[in-house]
């Protein structure tokens, strides 16, 4: 029997889409399905993930444990639906790394039409025209934003359509990277089986994750920490005004421990994430932890006190990096929200203390609970999780089409998916 599209199954006139987001990361590959409810909040309906083996600071540098990794978070995301087996097609796709770069153009359009208003059409035909700029060799265009629009003699509007005029100019906020490195993205994605939908920025995604529209509008700076970069997002008046890559993360304080302690490196992320801690003062210096040595040798005893010393070190460092770029966006004194920690490397105690001490900033963890329905595992609301969860928020935004579609028979063998067919009844339409 042949398979059948979405679109011919009878399915109840519910308006949802299903999303997956694939988080291609430097410490773990994680994969997303989701749906929205009736309330606008997304329900996890499958997840799985696996260790990165392929990725170095956000970069791939072996394509071939690259696409074992993908195909591994795919299969173990496959594995957890509630009942039968998920056909994963089209993926939203974060991207990060310390080749991404940012810039501000500012450009202007004369629309063909001069007699309707300004439309969605028109907007997007000028995003294009930026897409087509010409780039310095090595370097392509992957996300334009558009910022401010100025239509005849004014200026500042943020969304133009049904504006009469006949030329538009516009400020953009331009993202790119090396053309070698999106392109092992996309062959990756491409091997594993999958096809890409979207290409987000990672730091947009994990704002859109943990940042509230209010937080945007006031000024705020989004710091992601990853396992191999430290990703930068500044908003202000609800529009995103700078962005950076810091290429260092907490892979990095696990190497510090190791070299620092002198112990084996699974040894030592396992005390960063146990005992870790960003401020040396808030340490004790009698608690001690006993590290086993090699076969034959004595066990290593470590005192806390110098673990936070190790790890405050790198984490000034990379504080400083974030102030930095914080004074050169020009948003410095624009900030009323202060700083949101996201990412795996927020987990560490006393960070938000050191980066409020450091910036002059408030500080506080950015959790992904706010767009998540209250039916999910709560551990999904772990910062480990921004990226994951703001690439399916991105992915609603294009109501994307990701779930492929599957034999009727293969239907009727679990409730999973006669959920998901009740609520895609347009998924597929033309």
């Amino acid at each position: 029997m042949k398979d059948k599209s979405f679109a011919e199954k009878s399915v109840d006139p519910v308006n949802k889409s299903v999303v997956v987001g694939l988080d291609i990361g430097t410490t773990k590959i994680a994969c997303f399905v989701g749906v929205k409810n009736e309330h606008g909040k997304i329900e996890i309906i499958s997840q799985g993930k696996s260790e990165s083996l392929g990725v170095k600071k956000g970069v791939v540098f072996n394509i071939d444990k690259t696409i074992k990794s993908i195909k591994a978070a795919i299969e173990d995301t496959a594995r957890n639906c509630p009942d039968g087996d998920l056909n994963l097609k089209n993926v939203v796709v974060g991207i990060a790394g310390q080749h991404i770069k940012s810039m501000q153009t500012n450009d202007s359009y004369t629309r063909q039409n001069r007699q309707d208003t300004i439309s969605k059409e028109d907007i997007a035909a000028f995003v294009n025209e930026i897409h087509d700029m010409v780039m310095p060799a090595g370097e392509e265009i992957i996300t334009v934003v558009p910022q401010e629009f100025k239509v005849g003699d004014e200026h500042g509007i943020k969304d133009p359509v049904g504006m009469a005029g006949a030329r538009l100019e516009a400020n953009f906020h331009i993202i790119t990277g090396q053309v070698s490195n999106v392109a092992n993205i996309y062959n990756c994605v491409r091997r594993a089986g999958l096809e890409i939908s979207e290409v987000i920025l990672e730091p947009i995604a994990s704002a859109e994750a943990v940042l509230s529209e209010e937080e945007k509008e006031a000024g705020i700076v989004l710091v992601d920490i990853g396992g191999g970069t430290t990703d930068v997002a500044i908003f202000h008046d609800g529009i995103i005004r700078h962005t950076a890559v810091i290429p260092f993360g907490g892979n990095i304080i696990t190497q510090d421990i190791r070299t620092g302690c002198r112990i084996l490196e699974r040894h030592a992320e396992k005390l960063k994430v146990k005992f870790g801690s960003a401020l040396a003062s808030e340490s004790s210096e009698k608690e001690v932890v006993c590290i086993p040595g090699l076969r034959g040798q004595k066990s290593k005893e470590i005192t806390v006190r110098n673990l936070a010393s190790i790890i405050e070190a790198r984490m000034v460092e990379i504080i400083e990096k974030v102030n930095n770029e914080v004074q050169n966006s020009g948003y410095a004194k624009e900030i009323i929200g202060g700083i949101v920690i996201t990412g795996g490397g927020s987990k560490l105690k006393h960070l938000t203390q050191l980066f409020e001490y450091l910036t002059g900033m408030d500080a506080r963890i950015g959790y992904p609970n706010e767009h998540l329905a209250n039916t999910n595992d709560e551990s999904l609301t772990s910062p480990i999780f921004s990226t994951g969860i703001g690439l399916m928020l991105k992915g609603f935004e294009k109501n994307a089409r990701v779930v492929e579609p599957v034999a009727e028979e293969e239907v009727k063998k679990g409730k999973f998916f006669e959920t998901v067919l009740r609520g895609v009844e347009n998924l597929f339409k033309d």
